[in-house]
C-alpha cells in the first residue's frame, strides 16, 4: 500500500508525535509499503528533511512555543497531497490531531485513516464527557469537578489530594498533584495554560495500570512505577530511566482480567475503533478506577501500547500492520 504517515501538529504533544512517526515510518517500510512522511505544516517531506526531523528526541518538558502555522490540518488535507494514497496513518497526539478535527476533515475528503472516527475521538478527548460515559457503562472512575470552581468547594466535595489537569490534553501535560488547598489556584492556572476547561479529580492512591485494546480485544496489562515522583508525568513517560514499566504486571489473581474487561467496556462506551490504550489506578483495597482512554496512544519504541502488545505476542511491525488493516477493513466500499 501507499501510506502517508501524518505527524506534527500544534499540541503540547508534538514531540511525541514526531517520535511516534519515526518508529511507524520505519516499521511500515520494513513491511514493504511505500511510505510518505507528511508533516502538518510542510506537507510531504523530502528525504533529507525527513531524516532531520524524525531523528529528534523528546525533551523533558512539552514544547512551549510552536511555530506559527503548524498544524493547519484541514489545509494539508485540502492540498491534495494525501488524495493519492491508500491510507493515512495518524501519528498525531493531542489537540486537533486526536480530538476529531482531522478525522472529520479526512472523512469529508473520503480519505481512509487509522484509529477511531470523528465521534469516538471527540468523546475520548473530552475527559469530562468520557467520564460520564464510563459511569453509564458501569466503569468506575474517580469523582471530579470542572472549573470554574472554588478551592474550598474542591476540598469539601473531593477532599485532598486531588489531580488538576486540562480537560482535553494528553501525556499528563499541565497536570499537578495538589495536596494543600493553598496550592489549588496555581495548579488551576497551570492547567489553564493548555485548555480553557480544567478538571479537578479525586486522587486515587495505589498502583498505575494500563491495558491496550486492538481489534476489539484487550492485550496484556502493564504497571507503571514512576521513579521521579508519585505520578506518571511527562518526564516519567518520555525520559529513559524515569519509570519502570512492567509487562505483564505482577497482579493478584483475577485483577488483570478485571482490568481487561473494564478496559474493553470503556473502549466500547466511547464508540472507539481499531485500537486504544486505557489507563487505571488500583487503590490499596483492590478497587479499579478508569482515568482515561487514549485514542491515538504513543507509538515510540518505549510507548505503553507497543509494550502491551509485545507482552501479548504482537511485535511492533505487526501492531502497525494490524492498525492499517483495521482502517482498510472499515473503509466504505466503493460502488461497483
Amino acid at each position: 500500500m501507499k501510506i502517508a504517515v501524518l505527524f506534527g501538529g500544534t499540541s503540547a504533544e508534538r514531540d511525541v508525535s514526531v517520535a511516534s512517526a519515526a518508529q511507524v515510518v520505519d516499521a511500515l517500510r520494513r513491511g514493504g509499503h511505500e511510505v510518505l512522511a507528511v508533516e502538518t505544516s510542510r506537507g510531504v517531506l523530502p528525504a533529507a528533511q525527513e531524516r532531520e526531523l524524525l531523528s529528534q528526541g523528546i525533551d523533558r518538558a512539552p514544547p512551549a512555543d510552536l511555530e506559527e502555522g503548524i498544524g493547519k490540518l484541514p489545509a494539508v488535507v485540502g492540498s491534495g497531497g494525501l488524495k493519492d494514497v491508500d491510507l493515512v496513518f495518524l501519528a498525531l497526539h493531542g489537540g486537533a490531531g486526536e480530538d476529531g478535527t482531522i478525522q472529520g476533515a479526512l472523512d469529508l475528503a473520503g480519505i481512509v485513516y487509522t484509529g477511531s472516527g470523528t465521534l469516538g475521538s471527540a468523546l475520548a478527548m473530552d475527559k469530562d464527557v468520557a467520564k460520564r460515559l464510563f459511569l453509564a457503562a458501569g466503569v468506575p472512575t474517580p469523582k471530579w469537578l470542572m472549573t470554574p470552581v472554588e478551592p474550598a468547594h474542591v476540598v469539601e466535595q473531593l477532599g485532598l489530594p486531588v489531580i488538576v489537569k486540562p480537560n482535553s490534553e494528553g501525556s499528563t501535560v499541565g497536570l499537578t498533584l495538589v495536596r494543600e488547598e493553598v496550592a489549588l489556584p496555581a495548579a488551576l492556572d497551570e492547567a489553564g495554560r493548555f485548555d480553557a476547561e480544567v478538571m479537578v479529580e479525586q486522587y486515587i492512591p495505589g498502583r498505575e495500570l494500563t491495558v491496550g485494546i486492538v481489534d476489539d480485544a484487550p492485550l496484556a496489562v502493564g504497571e507503571i512505577v514512576p521513579l521521579t515522583g508519585e505520578i506518571f508525568d511527562y518526564t516519567a513517560k518520555y525520559q529513559s530511566g524515569a519509570a519502570h514499566e512492567i509487562f505483564p504486571a505482577d497482579l493478584p489473581d483475577g485483577v488483570a482480567e478485571r482490568v481487561q474487561a473494564l478496559g474493553l467496556q470503556a473502549h466500547r462506551a466511547l464508540k472507539l475503533a481499531a485500537y486504544s490504550r486505557v489507563d487505571f489506578r488500583m487503590d490499596p483495597q483492590g478497587g479499579l478506577w478508569c482515568l482515561e482512554v487514549n485514542t491515538l496512544p504513543g507509538l515510540t519504541a518505549g510507548s505503553l501500547l507497543p509494550q502491551s502488545a509485545a507482552a501479548a505476542g504482537i511485535g511492533f511491525d505487526e501492531l502497525c500492520e494490524r492498525i492499517c488493516r483495521a482502517a482498510v477493513s472499515r473503509a466504505p466500499r466503493a460502488e461497483p
